[in-house]
């Protein structure tokens, strides 16, 4: 029996709905949960999020075979979901947990997170500089059941951003 090798990533880029259903469709990602991380309070709510003051990013949770997916590839489609120009925002959401960054578990995945970044904010496609932070992974605490998968469990259009 052959078993899969698995590594995680986690990546914030505004709501977190849309970002999960489009990682959900890369081939080699094995799973991707919605959830919160990056902040200073335990186990926070989704109410206590969307508040702000906790620090907190809407973040997933990504599982994945770097047999089938490189993260250089994950970090690609990341940079690709969203406008990463935007302090503390993504289209309609604003507030601190609507920021991007990338939460890296390793030294590999912090210089591959930072040299994408660096050659992307130089490369021209955007106007303004590129403000998506590259941080240590802490604790990642799970979106509340009613969140996960919420596009596919409304069957409705897995976009957040007009």
């Amino acid at each position: 029996m052959n078993q899969t090798t698995k590594e995680k990533a986690i990546f914030a880029a505004g709501c977190f709905w849309g970002v999960e259903s489009a990682f959900r469709k890369i081939p080699g990602v094995l799973d991707a949960v919605v959830g919160y991380t990056g902040g200073h309070i335990k186990n926070p709510s989704y109410e206590q999020v969307c508040g702000g003051g906790t620090g907190h990013v809407e973040a997933i949770e990504v599982s994945f075979d770097p047999d089938k997916v490189s993260y250089t590839e994950l970090v690609s489609a990341f940079w690709n979901l969203h406008d990463p120009t935007q302090w503390n925002r993504q289209g309609p959401d604003v507030g601190e947990q609507y920021r991007s960054a990338i939460f890296v578990f390793n030294e590999s995945q912090k210089k591959q997170a930072t040299i994408s970044k660096e050659v992307l904010d130089k490369s021209g496609k955007y106007e303004k500089a590129i403000v998506t932070e590259v941080r240590d992974a802490v604790e990642f605490y799970e979106a509340e059941e009613y969140h996960q998968r919420y596009f596919e469990k409304k069957g409705i259009d897995p976009t957040c951003h007009v």
